[in-house]
């Protein structure tokens, strides 16, 4: 049974469809209910539902589910035991030399959200690092760095 409740002013029957508008089809799309509450959706209980009429000139259609593809087929369980598989899979071969190649400039060592931090230049040896196409001292840039100055 649904949580979410029916759209329509004073009723409070459980939704079992959502209801969407396609303005530039003059269409209204009343299909089974939405896995999360969306903007400008409308979840309606089963009353509502099957009372829907749509204004002169527009279309209702009724997208019915069906029963078999709600349940959990065997391929979905076989695709998540291939990715199980997968990501306990190790990434070098057991005893295996792991790689030395360094890569020439800055690295992206890390991320998380917006930020990135970058490998030091001094962390590259000096036969591979490249010549500066600045004058200056060459360092990490956070994109926080760039607007720093503005307020906020």
């Amino acid at each position: 049974m649904s949580r979410r409740r029916c759209s329509k002013p004073s009723c409070n029957s459980p939704a079992v469809s959502t209801l969407t508008y396609v303005y530039a089809d003059s269409t209204a799309v009343l299909g089974p209910l939405a896995t999360y509450a969306e903007p400008h959706c409308y979840d309606l209980c089963q009353m509502h539902s099957e009372r829907l009429t749509a204004p002169r000139g527009w279309e209702v259609v009724r997208i019915t589910p069906d029963p078999d593809a709600l349940k959990p087929s065997s391929d979905d369980l076989e695709a998540l035991a291939n990715a199980v598989r997968e990501a306990a899979r190790p990434r070098y071969e057991p005893g295996a030399p792991l790689p030395t190649e360094v890569p020439v400039g800055s690295v992206e060592v890390a991320r998380r959200g917006h930020l990135r931090v970058l490998a030091s230049v001094d962390q590259v040896p000096e036969q591979e690092q490249p010549a500066p196409s600045f004058d200056g001292p060459m360092h990490p840039v956070l994109d926080d760095d760039l607007f720093r100055d503005f307020d906020r």
